[in-house]
């Protein structure tokens, strides 16, 4: 599987410079950031992190192991999964024994998404609007993610939600943030967002 054989590719990582977090990789995912080391899908819809030591939005190393590890981030996401790839609003795909999962990045709820990486791949390919839950319009830049007010996960977000593409760690610090303080509530609590700049 290529990068191309998935969908339109409107970004393509720089050449590998971190090869040894390719050895922490499963083969099927090392063989397609040897061909193409990371890459965004559809202006946004789906990014694929590559082995690169920098920009960190963009290393799988990085989530992984950096200060913004999503194991250190969220209770749900173990030390062995790997974080390779996100959604245009920054909820997080991993690898999870051989298995695709993915992580709700506005509560820390996770899934098993698919039986495999291949699987994966091919429902992307087959209908990416439906599987990735994006708008074919889309247009972020490299190191984006919409950042929706009010959240999703909130009752108000039904009357309609305003989308705003920041960068990619800000969104997935807030998005941790926020988790962990929706998890101390109880089920159903009123709670306000308060805005700062």
């Amino acid at each position: 599987m290529r990068a191309h054989d998935i969908g339109k590719v409107t970004f393509a990582g720089s050449a590998v410079d971190d090869p040894e977090v390719l050895s922490l990789l499963p083969g099927e995912l090392t063989s397609l950031l040897r061909h193409t080391n990371g890459f965004v899908l559809f202006h946004g819809g789906l990014h694929v992190r590559g082995a690169v030591r920098s920009p960190a939005w963009h290393s799988i190393r990085a989530m992984m192991e950096g200060e913004d590890a999503l194991h250190k981030l969220y209770a749900s996401v173990m030390q062995t999964d790997i974080p390779f790839a996100e959604d245009c609003v920054g909820d997080q795909f991993l690898l999870r024994a051989g298995e695709v999962w993915c992580l709700q990045g506005e509560t820390g709820d996770i899934e098993k998404t698919a039986d495999s990486l291949a699987v994966f791949w091919a429902a992307i390919a087959k209908d990416p609007c439906e599987v990735l839950n994006f708008n074919p319009d889309l247009r972020l830049e490299p190191g984006q993610l919409l950042h929706a007010y009010p959240p999703f996960c909130t009752e108000e977000s039904k009357r309609g939600v305003s989308l705003k593409p920041i960068p990619t760690l800000e969104v997935i610090r807030f998005h941790a943030d926020f988790a962990k303080q929706l998890a101390a509530l109880p089920e159903g609590t009123s709670f306000k967002i308060k805005v700062v700049d």
